[in-house]
């Protein structure tokens, strides 16, 4: 059952502005492996339609994180809905999976981009992209092909449909990655630092496709370490630190009057 934004009508009759829908709900959140913690206490709602980007130092669990949202890793405890969908069994305060086909329907619901692009060397950039929505949603071939078309011009490389990964550069490859992501129809992305392994001559494009993303309405969480895109883009910034949200705030906030020494510390180096 999705969430619905929700409106008042108070009794003069003039209804009262909608607040957006919840997208992620995540309450006490932790993570552990073994005995090491990597995630203590998340608490985090993100609503339809908001840009929320985490920053931090490697290691402060940004990572984990994005993968306990879409199932990929499991909480050791807490609560996690993803548009009014819970993501897991909750126990008490203990976290159970999904049974695998439930958990695969949740997650193909989101759209993930990684570090790494992940296509698949042997198919084009279409075939690479009609792959799930044929395997997935059931289109045919010739309605997976138009729509990794349409996608493909979204991203801006209608010249590539042909092309095999090893012909492409790396941003080229990254946003053949994001239309394989979208064209599953997704309500929610989230990126996994998509530019930390490209040159730097290549990173504008792709953050010029994420930043055309937010500008749609697309909800979205991004690990980064670009600030100047975080500065332009978020609604909200999250820094995290050993696992925990230390300080949040918009971005003005954020970079202009960083509340902890920590974040003033981590800015610092990072700008």
């Amino acid at each position: 059952m999705s969430s619905g934004a929700v409106s008042a009508v108070p009794a003069g009759g003039s209804p009262l502005a909608t607040a957006p829908a919840v997208m992620v709900r995540i309450e006490k959140l932790s993570k552990s492996f073994g005995t090491l913690p990597v995630l203590t206490d998340i608490d985090i709602t993100v609503h339809q339609g908001e840009v929320v980007v985490l920053i931090g130092a490697s290691g402060s669990g940004k990572t984990t994180l994005l993968r306990c949202v879409n199932g990929l890793e499991t909480p050791t405890r807490g609560r996690l809905w993803v548009d009014g969908e819970a993501m897991g069994v909750f126990d008490g305060d203990g976290f159970q999976p999904l049974p695998e086909a439930l958990l695969n329907r949740r997650r193909a619901e989101m759209g993930m981009v990684f570090q790494r692009f992940n296509l698949f060397a042997h198919m084009t950039a279409r075939d690479n992209i009609t792959l799930a929505p044929m395997m997935v949603k059931g289109l045919s071939r010739t309605d997976a092909e138009s729509l990794a078309e349409r996608l493909l011009a979204k991203v801006g490389l209608s010249d590539k449909s042909g092309a095999y990964p090893s012909r492409l550069s790396g941003g080229q490859q990254q946003r053949v990655a994001i239309a394989r992501a979208l064209a599953m129809s997704p309500k929610l992305m989230l990126f996994d630092e998509p530019t930390s392994a490209l040159d730097p001559e290549l990173i504008g494009e792709v953050l010029d496709t994420m930043k055309g993303l937010a500008e749609e309405g697309m909800t979205m969480i991004v690990v980064t370490h670009e600030m100047q895109f975080a500065r332009e883009v978020a609604d909200r910034i999250l820094f995290l630190h050993q696992g925990t949200i230390l300080e949040e705030g918009s971005p003005q906030e954020i970079f202009s009057a960083p509340r902890e020494e920590r974040t003033r510390a981590f800015l610092s180096r990072v700008r």
